[in-house]
This record gives C-alpha cells, structure tokens and sequence, in this order.
C-alpha cells in the first residue's frame, strides 16, 4: 500500500518478514480512449474461483487468513483477525468488514486474506463493492508466493495492485505494480487511476491481465492501465515469471489511506466481494 505492508511468510520451514509495497496515488485520473485497431481479445478458460455460496467462514481450502495488529510496516491502525465478525460469507457474497472496537491495543478491526493457490500468468477477476468514508483503504492485490529473487522480499519479487482506493479521494481507484527498480520509495512505481462514479454504491468488476509481456488493468471491461515488460529485462523490471496469489482487505489509516485522517463515526464499513475468478490462456 502507500508506505509499506509487513507480510509474514513461511518459506522453508521458516518465517520471512518482509517489508511490501504498494501504490502512492500514481497520477490523476485518466480517460481511456478507444482502440479500435487493438487485437482481437485472448481466449481465456477459468481455473479457479469462488462464488461465495452458502454461508459461515470463507472457504479453508481456498483462503487463508494473515493476523496481526502491528501496523503492517505503514502506520496501519487496524488489528487483522480471523473472527466470522471481520470476514464472512453471506447472501452470496464475500464480506470484508472493518469495525471501530479496541482489540489487543488497537482501536479498529479488519480481515485479509490470501488466496491458497497461486499462478503464473492469468486473467484476475474481481466483482466488488467499495467501503465508503475518510480512512478506509481497500485492496484487491497479488504478492509472489515465494522469495526468489533479489536480497530482499519486496520489492525484488515484485507486487501487482489490482484495485486500491481511499476513501479520502472517493472513486477514484488505482492499479499499480511494483518491483525493484520501479517502486514508491523510489518514486518510480508504475500505475495509474481512473474515475468509477459507482465504486462504493455498487458492484464493479475489476481485472488484470498478465501474461509473459505485460500486464493490463480493467474496470468494467475498460483498459486503463498497461505495463509492458521492458527490453531485456532482468527480475529489477520484471520479477512477473513466477507464482503470484491473491490477496483482500481493509486497511484503516495508513500512511495513504489515513493521509487526511480517519473519521470515527463511519463505522463499520464493508468491501463485499461478490465473484473471485481466475483464468489462464487457451494455448
């Protein structure tokens, strides 16, 4: 996120702390214009996916849970925990709810979770809803599901924002990635947003496209963002040729998404999730 994410790996046998990333509001919105002469869009076959059905906690076999109140290397004020109250399912839908209530010395609570399966390229598929007010910072977001390359997890393996949004800039959401040689703390990330009047009030889809030369962000079928993997790159500007999985929360505060403070009568507030879909490339 804007800062910096502490994530908590088990590699090896051991566990890997390791300090992540994610987009700085990269530029203002921007309008996309019609491509007429762009190829004809690949064929795509779904691999894996939730639809949220039935009810109680999200499934076992295909999230996971991270937990912890230690600010997550950003400032953060939410405790992440793994109670039916923070992330259920319900109605059809996967619901992530941040609450304003003291838990182990933090004053709000929140969920995130990680996929159980990761992937090599793919098309990601989101259909969410946004929580609304000052303070809230969803993510729809991927990480590397292993240290491969560099000195240091992040950035070297890199990080691909899917969605993010703060409710400080309302409707606006961003798609950024993030590896070694491009990425905030060095003011080089490379990303970009756009304007989705219906962000907090309904239900939007929101997708990546990332094969072996580049990656492609969408909203509602809309191309926004691209970024192509550079000329003999090496991992520094393109670590994306390994597994990646997924990940969904709710940040409270933050380094970005407190940047004008949170307010503390908007609580709770909900990301509600209604499809998770993964597909691959028809060869």
């Amino acid at each position: 996120m804007f800062a910096r994410r502490l994530l908590v790996l088990g590699i090896g046998g051991g566990l890997l702390l390791a300090i992540l990333g994610c987009s700085q509001d990269p530029s203002s919105p921007t309008q996309v214009e019609d491509d007429s002469s762009a190829p004809a869009e690949p064929e795509w076959t779904q691999v894996w996916g939730d639809e949220f059905d039935g009810s109680g906690r999200p499934d076992s076999a295909k999230w996971t849970f991270e937990t912890g109140g230690h600010g997550w290397g950003n400032d953060e004020r939410q405790y992440y925990t793994d109670r039916r109250a923070n992330a259920r399912v319900e109605d059809g839908h996967l619901i992530i709810e941040a609450r304003k209530e003291p838990y182990a010395q933090n004053d709000y609570t929140s969920a995130r979770l990680n996929s159980a399966a990761s992937w090599t390229y793919g098309r990601f598929e989101i259909r969410a809803q946004l929580p609304s007010g000052r303070g809230t910072w969803p993510a729809i977001w991927m990480l590397a599901s292993q240290d491969t390359y560099g000195d240091q997890y992040w950035p070297d393996n890199g990080e691909i924002d899917i969605m993010e949004h703060v409710g400080h800039n309302p409707d606006v959401v961003h798609a950024t990635v993030h590896t070694e040689a491009f990425n905030h703390m060095q003011a080089t990330q490379r990303g970009d947003a756009i304007t989705v009047d219906s962000a907090r009030t309904a239900f939007n889809v929101y997708a990546v496209e990332w094969t072996p030369r580049m990656i492609q962000a969408f909203v509602n079928g809309q191309r926004y963002f691209v970024f192509e993997k550079p000329p003999d790159a090496t991992y520094a500007e393109w670590p994306f040729d390994q597994d990646f999985h997924l990940l969904l929360n709710i940040a409270v505060g933050g380094t970005w998404g407190g940047a004008e403070g949170v307010d503390p009568a908007i609580w709770p507030q909900q990301m509600i999730i209604d499809y998770v879909r993964v597909y691959t490339q028809d060869s």
